[in-house]
Parts: structure tokens; C-alpha cells; sequence
């Protein structure tokens, strides 16, 4: 098949071959996927487990806190989106020394898989192409494949995956409820309590580029600040590229509250 990404490709391959794979499902995937039916479909095409990428993300927020704990006069940029570690190092090497040195979300998750399903080969799928950089540059010895929400979409439609009413019945094999707002803007922050743990001078939550470029030049001379919250795309990772649907931000948002709401009570 042509014009397929070497990710896609890779997938094929493993599936075809019938190694164990684990799908790690980033929390923004309801702006593009129904809830639980996503997981279903995931097992149909051949995951043995599915793995919710906010149970990461609550280890991220662990780690982060017991750097604060642990050295409370420091300053620091959180790290878990790859957009912002690669901008910071290329073009802000003064501020690198202020990234948080943690688990993303991704890797934290790849670990855990690592532990209670070893063996098998971990495929995180996200809005990120950036994650895929994460993963090889960063990340390489966890060995994950990366495909994006649209890459996903691909597959389902060469492999004739669809919605079926017996996926109702699907849930996550790992999963968390506190961290499922991680997509937004404002999610680290919000989920790992810093909104009332600072005071509104000693935190901020920035998202989109020109808001990013503008925090990062006054970050140095901002002393007050003590933890920033920033992702690259604007409204934070519901924008990312490799999202499949056109709806507004406004819209995104909804879809991540509501089934947030609607795993709340399961």
C-alpha cells in the first residue's frame, strides 16, 4: 500500500506477524473517538490491552510534586509536551535548567506497561507528531511505536475496523480518572492540585505560540514563578496535528469534560 507512514507500516507488520502488542491511549482521544467503543475497536485490530495514558500522567504529577517538595526554592517549566522541551533546548538554552528532569506522561506509562505486561511491544497513539521525536530521542531504550489519532484512522480503514455494539461492553485494562483533563490547558496543573498548593503569582498555565514565545523571554526576570504549565498547541494537546476532526476548540473541550463526567460515576 502506498503512501503509508513508516509508523503505519511498522503497526501492520506487528499485527500481521501477531506480536503482543499494548495500546497506550493518550486522554485526548475522545476528541476523535466514542468512549468505550475506541477500546473495542483497539482489541478487534488485534491489542491485547489498553492502556490509559492518564494513569502516566498521574506518575508525572507525583514525580513533579516531590521535586517541589524536595527542592521548594527552585523554579520550573514542566516538561511533557516534546514541543516545548525541543523549543526550549534549540532556541532558550538558558532555560533548560529549569525543565522539570520527569517522566512524561508517555514514558511513565511505557514503564508501568513494561511491568505488568512484559514482553509485549508498546504503541502509544496520540495528537503528537512530536511524540514520535519523544520517543526515539528521548525515550529510545522503552521502545515505543507512535502513531497519531489520523495514522490510527488509517488502519481502522485498511484493516475495515468500525463501531460495533458489542464495544459498549469494552473498558481500560489500566486506567485513572484524576489525570483525564491532562489534554487541556491547564490540565498538570489543575490535576495535581498546584492550583491550590501556589498562590496565583507562583504558577501560570500558557498554551499556543505566541503566548509560549512571550512567557519564555519574561520567564527569567519573573522570580515569583515557581511552576509554568506550558504546551505548545494552542488550548494545549486537543490541537494537536495529528487530531482527524475539524471541530472548534470549544467543542474539543466539551467532549473531553463529558467523558470525563461519564467515566466519573463507572
Amino acid at each position: 500500500m502506498e503512501n503509508l507512514t513508516p509508523e503505519i507500516k511498522e503497526l501492520l507488520f506487528l499485527l500481521k506477524k501477531k506480536i503482543k502488542v499494548v495500546a497506550m491511549l493518550a486522554p485526548s482521544f475522545p476528541v476523535d473517538f466514542f468512549y468505550p467503543e475506541i477500546i473495542g475497536m483497539l482489541k478487534r485490530l488485534g491489542f491485547k490491552y489498553v492502556v490509559e495514558v492518564a494513569k502516566g500522567a498521574a506518575e508525572t504529577n507525583r514525580q513533579l510534586l516531590a521535586l517541589l517538595k524536595l527542592r521548594p526554592h527552585r523554579r520550573y517549566i514542566t516538561s511533557p509536551c516534546p514541543s516545548i522541551v525541543r523549543l526550549i533546548k534549540n532556541k532558550y538554552p538558558d532555560l533548560v535548567q529549569f525543565l522539570t528532569k520527569i517522566d512524561s506522561p508517555m514514558s511513565a506509562t511505557a514503564k508501568i506497561v513494561d511491568k505488568k505486561y512484559p514482553g509485549y511491544k508498546k504503541v502509544y497513539i496520540g495528537p503528537c507528531f512530536v511524540k514520535k521525536l519523544e520517543a526515539k530521542e528521548d525515550y529510545s531504550k522503552l521502545d515505543i511505536l507512535v502513531l497519531t489519532y489520523k495514522e490510527l484512522q488509517r488502519i481502522f480503514e485498511i484493516k475495515k475496523i468500525s463501531l460495533k455494539k458489542k464495544d459498549k461492553l469494552s473498558c481500560f485494562d489500566i486506567s485513572e480518572f484524576h489525570t483525564r483533563l491532562y489534554p487541556m490547558s491547564g490540565g498538570l496543573a489543575q490535576s495535581s492540585s498546584l492550583t491550590v498548593k501556589l498562590t496565583d503569582p507562583e504558577y501560570d498555565v500558557i498554551s499556543g505560540p505566541r503566548l509560549v514565545e512571550k512567557t519564555l523571554k519574561e520567564f527569567p526576570v519573573k522570580t515569583e514563578l515557581k511552576v509554568l504549565d506550558i504546551l505548545y498547541c494552542d488550548g494545549g494537546c486537543i490541537n494537536g496535528a495529528g487530531i482527524i476532526t475539524n471541530d472548534s476548540l470549544d467543542r474539543r473541550r466539551q467532549k473531553i469534560i463529558s467523558c470525563w463526567r461519564q467515566l466519573k460515576h463507572q
